[in-house]
């Protein structure tokens, strides 16, 4: 019976290779977009994900505990949900955001949450002993920091930032939801004009697939790199 059902599916509609072929540009046209979005998001979400990761770890409860819920809440609930609130929510009490700047904003939001528990981590596992040398020197808190304790902490936070990366680039195509013209919005198009969403859906995944695959190759250079360094 199975061999029969497989046999019933229609194999010649799963590709259209002609039809990849020639949507190719027109889908690679947003890949502006799902740039603009990963890596201004990355930059944006790196800054704030530094500061709510010291005050995750400061010495006044205020600021760790408002760290906390922040991160609790933008790691507990979907990215979609932030792009949809932030798009079609705010404009309820006069808020309203451009696409592509409500997803900036939501990726960048969603982002930094991650991004602030992978800089507490690398911060606190650099030894103590380093702090208490630089105290002994005369160093002040953010000469340690930008000195010493942050070049040794980048190297241990390169691989998780990175993966961050990779999920901010894959992420982008939830833009789509909100009308953002990046590749998987260019793919539905063409999809939907064809009446093929597969041979579309295919093609995007596999763009999406070079795009990390380049991604993963620059990690490993700045890994070997910092690795030499050290």
């Amino acid at each position: 019976m199975r061999e029969g059902q497989l046999g019933d599916i229609q194999w010649q509609y799963l590709f259209n290779i002609k039809l990849a072929i020639e949507s190719f540009p027109y889908v690679l046209q947003g890949i502006g977009y799902t740039m603009l979005l990963s890596f201004v998001s990355m930059a944006l979400g790196l800054v704030l994900g530094f500061f709510l990761a010291l005050a995750r770890t400061s010495k006044f409860r205020l600021l760790r505990w408002f760290s906390r819920i922040y991160i609790s809440f933008m790691r507990g609930v979907p990215i979609l949900v932030i792009l949809f609130l932030l798009y079609y929510g705010f404009p309820i009490i006069g808020i309203e955001f451009t696409a592509v700047t409500a997803a900036i904003i939501g990726f960048t939001l969603n982002s930094a949450a991650f991004m602030a528990e992978i800089c507490r981590s690398s911060i606190s596992s650099v030894g103590k002993g380093q702090w208490e040398a630089a105290a002994s020197l005369g160093f002040s808190y953010w000469q340690t920091m930008r000195r010493i304790i942050l070049p040794q902490a980048i190297r241990i936070a390169i691989a998780p930032l990175f993966n961050v990366f990779l999920d901010l680039i894959k992420g982008t195509s939830l833009a789509a939801m909100i009308t953002v013209p990046e590749m998987f919005q260019k793919a539905k198009i063409v999809g939907g004009r064809e009446f093929d969403y597969m041979t579309m859906y295919i093609l995007v995944a596999l763009i999406y697939w070079a795009l990390c695959t380049l991604i993963s190759f620059i990690q490993d250079y700045m890994e070997k790199r910092y690795e030499m360094d050290i």
